[in-house]
């Protein structure tokens, strides 16, 4: 039976320690958040790479100091909350009853690589037996292979994954230096995303998938046996994991993800090589060209 990871985000503001501690009390063992560093060199745990979709500052996150500026953000969605630092989920993570939960980091392309991961081993390596209490719960999710290198000098006892649309990209840059893939539903529903599953297992790696929010998929996802689903909603996946635990029969024959349904239209192959086309623009776009890590 798979894990499950993300944030309870449906029920709080995401990338909050509200949310992160909602999906702790709903029962997950896993978080996820991506990051970012401001001016003044504070991580940050924050899905966009500027404030005002979701809080009442506006501009760049890279260009803002935190303390005396990012501190006195707020989110829009209620029950208003702070931004949280990398720190203080370190601290989260690092409570009685949390030491069991990993972090799922998405590392995304327009970060500084060095920068960052120097600013995580810092606070990391802070507490004692870091190496085998906390590093190693530590995941790092990367989007471009610039990030592997930096990733395996500063980072090496964090393990490593691909965030993608892309099997072609999954398999061509990151293959050797990941020990897994986490890889959007749509393109793993597809006959491509089947292969490379198996591919995947027979290697030893291993399968996350996001963002997993309706039931079908939900249950689709588990038949997969991936090693995580990373969804939203938390608490519903975990009520539906105990009935698929107890009658798996009976759950296991409802009707799969239908490939017509909106939230499916990524899984027709046409249309999801011209995502993953896209994807690889937007990437050396932001990051600069793709090269093997063999190079």
């Amino acid at each position: 039976m798979t894990k499950r990871a993300r944030q309870a985000s449906a029920a709080f503001p995401e990338n909050t320690l509200a949310s992160f501690r909602g999906a702790i009390l709903d029962g997950a063992d896993g978080l996820e958040t991506d990051v970012h560093v401001t001016s003044d060199n504070v991580v940050i745990c924050f899905h966009d790479p500027y404030l005002e979709r979701v809080t009442s500052g506006t501009g760049l996150v890279k260009n803002q100091p935190f303390y005396n500026g990012i501190d006195q953000v707020r989110t829009t969605k209620t029950p208003i909350q702070p931004i949280a630092t990398f720190e203080q989920t370190i601290a989260l993570l690092m409570q009685p009853e949390a030491k069991h939960v990993l972090l799922n980091l998405d590392i995304k392309p327009d970060n500084k690589c060095d920068l960052l991961f120097s600013l995580i081993a810092q606070t990391v390596s802070s507490y004692p037996d870091w190496e085998t209490e906390l590093a190693p719960r530590i995941i790092l999710g990367l989007w471009h292979p610039k990030f592997i290198e930096p990733a395996k000098r500063l980072l090496p006892s964090c393990k490593r994954i691909h965030i993608g649309f892309s099997i072609s990209l999954a398999k061509k840059f990151f293959w050797r230096d990941c020990s897994g893939f986490s890889i959007n539903f749509a393109t793993l529903a597809t006959a491509e995303g089947k292969a490379f599953r198996e591919d995947c297992r027979v290697a030893g790696k291993d399968v996350f998938v996001w963002t997993v929010n309706a039931r079908n998929e939900m249950i689709e996802a588990t038949k997969w046996q991936v090693k995580a689903i990373l969804t939203d909603r938390t608490a519903d996946y975990l009520a539906l994991r105990t009935s698929m635990k107890d009658d798996w029969e009976k759950i296991s024959q409802e009707p799969s993800p239908s490939l017509l349904a909106m939230n499916s239209i990524y899984s027709w192959s046409l249309i999801n090589k011209v995502w993953s086309a896209y994807s690889l623009f937007m990437l050396t776009r932001k990051a600069g060209p793709m090269y093997s890590s063999e190079d």
